[in-house]
């Protein structure tokens, strides 16, 4: 990230303009310029496609108000900051980015293409300025553009308060053949990875197949949210609601249409036991959900399902494979890496921005408190 010296005014050129997109027409309307620009960014991601944000923008952005800007010069759109205004700590109101909350997307950002970053964040500064509203960006990965807009808050008098977002395993994969890839791991894990797969094939007719059809995607999708619901019972929340389901069912039917939805099916003697939902974006193969039959559970099933499933996105020379927020220990017997993400909250050098502030650190030091406590008393019924 570039370093605060180096926040610096920057006069905008005369044909620079920045639109406030405040309704769902105008959001439908940037679908043709969107997906291009994300590619033409730092910040690919199918976290950030218009297909993503879109469609939890329509099942899960609740009472909030679009408020997305759309930065061009010229004709050319050259950013995009997805906002919305929502209502934050004590119901003040602030800014955030759309995609957080229960949908689980990582590497949030605002959208910028290359060679236009001075300008484009001189532009979303300007408007948040004018806005004086508090700011969240959560769910930020390690280069996100948005830190830079960040600075140039600080610079100008904002407060910045940055939290951990979470860790992000990752598995390079450039180069690498399935063998090569099995030789990275541990010795135990590789061996049992050979066994099961070994097994399983001996005892059942396997079948590993991606879903590239409408139907086999009806199919696959509600078996996939029975088995994680049967697993997980209540403390499951992937597709806890109606309305998480009902964005599940189109962002997978979108990303199927673009050609970047990865759902595998794996099958045992014609039954399907277990299966993957991810997808693979710029090269890139995103872990996102999994779900399998528990009678199969003695077969380690999930092992198999995401050795199969990592030998896939090899085969499709994927660069890495991302296995997304969360450090349940399996995902490190697959990945030695990890990603980072932060989550930084802005408050203006206003009387609202100063009472937004004083109640978000009150409100996380109560929440500290309350964790503490809570472990004291498990502890002591232990």
């Amino acid at each position: 990230m570039t370093p605060l010296a180096a926040v610096a005014p920057v006069r905008l050129k005369p044909d620079t303009t920045v639109a406030v997109i405040d309704s769902a027409w105008g959001f439908t309307a940037l679908r043709p310029e969107w997906n291009s620009l994300l590619r033409a960014s730092g910040s690919a991601s199918p976290f950030l496609t218009w297909e993503w944000l879109h469609t939890w923008w329509r099942h899960l952005s609740g009472s909030s108000a679009l408020r997305m800007l759309a930065v061009r010069a010229g004709s050319a759109l050259i950013a995009v900051a997805p906002f919305r205004v929502m209502a934050g700590t004590a119901h003040l109101p602030c800014l955030d980015l759309l995609g957080t909350g229960e949908a689980g997307s990582d590497y949030l950002d605002i959208i910028v293409r290359s060679g236009w970053e001075a300008d484009a964040v001189a532009a979303i500064e300007q408007f948040i300025q004018s806005e004086r509203m508090p700011l969240r960006l959560l769910h930020l990965g390690p280069s996100a553009m948005a830190e830079h807009l960040a600075s140039r808050l600080v610079a100008g008098g904002w407060r910045q308060t940055t939290t951990a977002g979470g860790t992000c395993p990752y598995i390079p994969l450039a180069g690498h053949t399935w063998d090569s890839y099995l030789a990275t791991l541990g010795a135990s894990h590789r061996a049992n990875v050979r066994r099961r797969l070994r097994a399983i094939e001996q005892k059942f007719t396997v079948t590993f197949s991606r879903v590239t059809t409408e139907r086999e995607r009806r199919e696959a999708l509600p078996i996939l949210m029975r088995y994680h619901d049967r697993r997980f019972d209540e403390r499951g929340t992937a597709f806890a609601t109606p309305a998480l389901r009902a964005f599940h069912d189109e962002v997978t039917k979108r990303a199927l249409d673009r050609g970047w939805l990865r759902m595998y099916v794996l099958r045992l003697n014609g039954a399907i036991a277990a299966v993957m939902y991810g997808f693979f974006y710029d090269g890139t193969f995103s872990f996102y959900q999994h779900g399998f039959d528990d009678q199969y559970q003695q077969h380690s099933i999930g092992l198999v399902l995401m050795a199969l499933t990592i030998r896939a996105a090899i085969d499709e020379d994927a660069a890495g494979f991302d296995l997304l927020w969360g450090v349940e220990p399996y995902k490190f017997l697959w990945a030695r890496d990890r990603r980072e993400l932060r989550n930084i909250h802005l408050f203006p050098a206003s009387l609202t921005g100063r009472i937004h502030r004083h109640l978000f650190h009150a409100r996380a030091a109560f929440a500290s408190r309350l964790r503490r406590a809570r472990r004291l008393l498990g502890s002591h019924v232990s």
